[in-house]
């Protein structure tokens, strides 16, 4: 009821206010007993992943919170994780506005935000302030004026940040809004990036004498082919998991609609057929052997089982949360 009446408001709103405005609150209020009107208790469903106990297979995917400033909030609401970011080494202010469009008819959004967000130490800061106990994965990136030659060095020192501070780290390679990103996910560059990643990765957990597992979130615009292409480089760099999808470019399920032709990364329901083929293609190829996260038009229960059932182990929501509300991780969980 809370969330009914609050959503009508902000879908009143322009979407990006609406975003900010309800972050404002949610870290404001995560330690009054104003964030009643957002707690909630969720069965405990574990899910043993990566050597890593959740509570649920429900997460927040990464997107929402850039900036780490209300896992407290988000944690109450019953997720079994929570993944922030993405972060990247210097604050950037991302692309211009307006950058986020609703299509309700749709039950999606498109953005292009483009790695908004206020830099690495302050996330750090952030989680560290935070009292969530909670598994909490941690999206790093690269800043959009890095040229993809150098990126993998903004990604190197992202995780170092992070890591010790992190339950798992997720290397986005796959956003659609910042320029040649996608290109990173192919060939000879994801070699590169995922062997220099995979040999820091072992560096840290010598130096801190902590495993944290490392994934890769890739994109929906992908053929059998490039998934086969991006498996096999996945596997041979001995990744530890990966995360599909982000969102499409694609538009065929929007079209004639407000907002159907802008620019940018569209996700909800429109995407959930083609992230639940990548993540059937990622299981079949691999044999079951890659962990995977299924995330991309997860807005019910159904949803959710058509994740599992093609090879995901865990799930995350966003577009489906911010049309349902928190009432939707009860909803999943309890119908699996």
């Amino acid at each position: 009821m809370f969330y009914d009446i609050a959503r009508r408001y902000m879908f009143s709103r322009d979407a990006e206010w609406a975003h900010e405005f309800a972050l404002n609150n949610l870290r404001r209020f995560a330690h009054t007993p104003l964030s009643m009107a957002w707690s909630q208790s969720v069965a405990d469903k574990p899910v043993n992943f990566l050597g890593l106990e959740f509570k649920n297979p429900v997460g927040l995917a990464a997107g929402l919170d850039k900036n780490a400033e209300c896992i407290d909030a988000f944690a109450q609401m019953g997720f079994g994780f929570l993944e922030v970011g993405t972060v990247t080494p210097r604050p950037q202010v991302g692309n211009d506005k307006p950058r986020i469009f609703r299509l309700p008819q749709a039950h999606a959004i498109i953005n292009r935000m483009g790695f908004n967000n206020k830099g690495v130490d302050n996330l750090v800061n952030n989680v560290k302030a935070a009292k969530y106990d909670g598994i909490l994965g941690i999206n790093i990136g690269k800043n959009k004026d890095t040229p993809n030659e150098q990126g993998k060095d903004d990604y190197i020192h992202c995780m170092r940040k992070v890591f010790e501070h992190a339950s798992y780290i997720t290397v986005n390679i796959s956003s659609p809004n910042t320029p040649g990103l996608r290109d990173l996910q192919y060939g000879d560059a994801l070699d590169d990036l995922l062997q220099s990643l995979k040999n820091e990765q072992m560096d840290l957990i010598a130096k801190h004498s902590k495993s944290v597992p490392m994934l890769v979130k890739i994109a929906p615009d992908i053929d059998a082919v490039q998934v086969a292409q991006i498996a096999e480089s996945l596997v041979k760099n001995r990744i530890d998991g990966v995360i599909a999808t982000n969102t499409t470019l694609e538009r065929t399920a929007v079209q004639g609609m407000q907002y159907g032709t802008e620019a940018g990364g569209l996700s909800g329901r429109p995407v959930r057929e083609k992230s639940t083929f990548v993540v059937g293609e990622l299981k079949r190829l691999t044999e079951g052997k890659l962990p995977i996260i299924g995330v991309g038009g997860i807005d019910s229960a159904e949803a959710a089982k058509e994740k599992l059932d093609a090879g995901a182990s865990l799930l995350q929501v966003y577009t489906g949360f911010i049309y349902e509300g928190p009432t939707l991780v009860k909803r999943i969980v309890n119908g699996l």
